[in-house]
C-alpha cells in the first residue's frame, strides 16, 4: 500500500495537472497588479469558461506551463469573474494572449497556439534579445537550428552598427532568433569582409535552387534589417508548420502536404520538396509563395477547409492553394514525379481557369422561419438578392453570446416576418466559408447588406435588444419596415 502511495506522489510530482495541480498561475482583479511584477516573463491568456477558442487552447497552454517552468510563467485571467483587470488591458475577444514584463505589458502574443508553438516563441522571449557568440563552435551550433537565424558580424561592442543591430532584434525578437559577434574573424567562412548582416537558412532545407546563406544588402538600420528579413526569411519553399502558419498564409500560399519527418526520414521529406522546388523556381516570380507540410499535422484542418478526410490520403502529395482573401483551390489531378501535374494546376491558377473550393453546411430542405437560415452554397442567393436589404449574423453554435441573443434575433424576424423587402438571416460561420468582405474575427458579428449595393455591407455595432435593431433598420433600409405586418410610415 505505501508503494502504492509512493508511486502516486511520484507520478504527481511529474505531472501535476493529472493530480489537480496546474502550472498556469490564476490571477485575479485583487492580486494582478502584485503578483505580475513578480515574473520577468509572463504570458497571460484572457479568457472565458464558455469560449470554444478558449477550451481548445486550454490543454495546450497547460502543457506549455510545464514544459516552460523556470523559464517562462504562464498565467491565466478570467474575463467573466475578473472585469477590471480584462477592461484594463483592452480585451474585447477570447481567447486574447498578451506578454508582460516585470509586470508591464510589452506586446500582445502572435504567435502559434500549440503547445510546441507557444514553448518555442516565448523561450525567444526569454533571454538576451540577441545571443553573443564567441567562437566558431558558437556560430555553428547557433545555426544548426530548425528555424531560420539572422547573425550580425561587427568590429566592436562600440560599433554604430551593432547597436542598430540590437534595437531591432529588440523589437522583432517574438518572431525570429538573432546572435551576433563582435569577432568578424567568425564570418571568414561565409564570405564576410567587413560589418554584415547573414540569414542562415535551417540545414534541412538546404537545396541547389537557392542560397544557403543571404548576404543584407540595403542599409544596416532597422527598416533595412525588417525588409531583408522579410524578402528573404522563408525562401522559395519553407517547411509550413503549426507554428509559423500565420506568417506564412500572410500571402498567397501553395501547400503541397506529405508524410513529411525530417526527424526520421529527412531524405524522403526532402524527395518531394525538391519536385516543388523545381516548379516553384520557375513561378518565383509570380506572387505565390510555395510551401511542403506534413499532412498529419494538418488532417484536421485539411478535412475541415477543404473536405478532405483521412481516406483521401496517399504516398502523392496533397496541393492546395490558399490566397490572403480567402480564396481557396485544390489540386484534384495526382502529383506525378515529374512535376508537369503541377506545372499544369500553376498554369491554370494564374490563367484564372481554376474553381474555387467553398465549404458550407448542406442547403436546408426546409427554410421558411422568420430567420433564414444561410449556408456558403446559398449566400449568393439569399445574401446578395440585389432586391432586399438583409441582416445577417454570423454565429458559432458553442458562443455564449451567440446563445443569449437567439430569442432576441429570433424576435426580430418574426416582427419583420411580413416584410417582403427585408430578410433577417444567420450563418453558422465555423461550418461555412465566409466570403470577402464581410471580417468575421469574434462572435456573434452581424452585417447589414443594403438593397442594390451589396459590395458595401455595414458592420452592426449597436446594441442587441429587438428595440435597438429596429431603430437600426428604420434607419438603414430601403424602404419603410413591416412590423408585424404594418407597413412604418416615414
Amino acid at each position: 500500500m505505501g508503494h502504492l502511495v509512493f508511486c502516486v506522489f511520484v507520478v504527481c510530482m511529474l505531472r501535476s495537472s493529472a493530480c489537480g495541480r496546474s502550472d498556469v498561475l490564476e490571477l485575479k482583479d485583487s492580486d494582478f497588479d502584485y503578483l505580475a511584477p513578480e515574473h520577468e516573463t509572463l504570458l497571460v491568456k484572457f479568457y472565458a469558461p464558455w469560449c470554444g477558442h478558449c477550451k481548445k487552447l486550454a490543454p495546450e497552454f497547460e502543457s506549455a506551463a510545464n514544459r516552460l517552468k523556470g523559464t517562462v510563467t504562464l498565467a491565466k485571467v478570467d474575463c467573466t469573474a475578473n472585469t477590471e483587470t480584462c477592461k484594463k488591458y483592452g480585451v474585447t475577444g477570447y481567447p486574447t494572449l498578451k506578454i508582460f514584463r516585470n509586470g508591464q505589458e510589452s506586446s500582445s502574443y502572435d504567435g502559434p497556439r500549440s503547445a510546441d508553438g507557444i514553448v518555442s516563441h516565448m523561450k525567444k522571449h526569454a533571454g538576451p534579445d540577441s545571443l553573443p557568440l564567441h567562437s566558431e563552435y558558437d556560430l555553428e551550433n547557433f545555426i544548426s537550428n530548425f528555424d531560420a537565424s539572422i547573425v550580425g558580424f561587427f568590429s566592436g561592442s562600440d560599433s554604430s552598427q551593432l547597436a542598430e543591430f540590437l534595437k531591432g532584434a529588440n523589437l522583432m525578437r517574438g518572431s525570429f532568433r538573432f546572435a551576433h559577434t563582435i569577432d568578424l574573424q567568425l564570418g571568414h567562412k561565409y564570405d564576410v569582409k567587413y560589418e554584415s548582416v547573414l540569414l542562415f537558412r535551417p540545414p534541412r532545407l538546404n537545396s541547389t535552387f537557392e542560397d544557403t546563406v543571404v548576404h543584407q544588402t540595403g542599409p544596416m538600420s532597422i527598416t533595412g534589417l525588417r525588409r531583408f528579413i522579410r524578402d528573404n526569411i522563408f525562401g522559395i519553399c519553407p517547411h509550413l508548420t503549426k507554428e509559423n502558419k500565420d506568417s506564412l498564409r500572410k500571402r498567397d500560399l501553395l501547400t503541397a502536404y506529405y508524410d513529411l519527418d525530417y526527424l526520421r526520414n529527412p531524405k524522403g521529406s526532402n524527395y518531394w520538396r525538391n519536385r516543388v522546388l523545381k516548379i516553384a523556381s520557375k513561378f518565383s516570380s509570380w506572387g505565390l509563395l510555395f510551401s511542403v507540410a506534413n499532412r498529419h499535422d494538418f488532417i484536421e484542418e485539411l478535412g475541415d477547409e477543404f473536405g478532405l478526410g483521412t481516406s483521401d490520403g496517399t504516398e502523392l502529395p496533397f496541393v492546395t492553394i490558399r490566397t490572403r482573401t480567402g480564396q481557396k483551390y485544390t489540386m484534384r489531378e495526382e502529383f506525378t514525379r515529374d512535376g508537369k501535374s503541377l506545372e499544369s494546376f500553376l498554369e491554370d491558377y494564374f490563367a484564372g481557369r481554376l474553381k474555387q473550393y467553398t465549404k458550407s453546411e448542406p442547403v436546408p430542405a426546409k427554410n421558411n422561419g422568420p430567420v433564414k437560415v444561410v449556408v456558403a452554397d446559398t449566400f449568393e442567393e439569399i445574401v446578395n438578392d440585389p432586391e432586399k436589404d438583409l441582416l445577417i449574423e454570423f454565429y458559432a453554435p458553442w458562443c455564449g453570446h451567440c446563445k443569449k441573443l437567439e430569442p432576441k434575433y429570433e424576435e426580430l424576424g418574426q416582427q419583420l416576418y411580413s416584410d417582403p423587402n427585408i430578410v433577417i438571416a444567420k450563418m453558422d460561420a465555423t461550418a461555412n466559408d465566409v466570403p470577402q468582405g464581410y471580417d468575421v474575427q469574434g462572435f456573434p458579428t452581424i452585417y447589414f447588406a443594403p438593397a442594390g449595393r451589396k459590395n458595401e455591407p455595414k458592420r452592426y455595432e449597436g446594441a442587441r435588444e429587438v428595440k435597438d435593431f429596429i431603430k437600426f433598420l428604420k434607419r438603414e433600409a430601403s424602404k419603410p419596415l413591416v412590423l408585424n405586418g404594418v407597413k412604418e410610415e416615414l
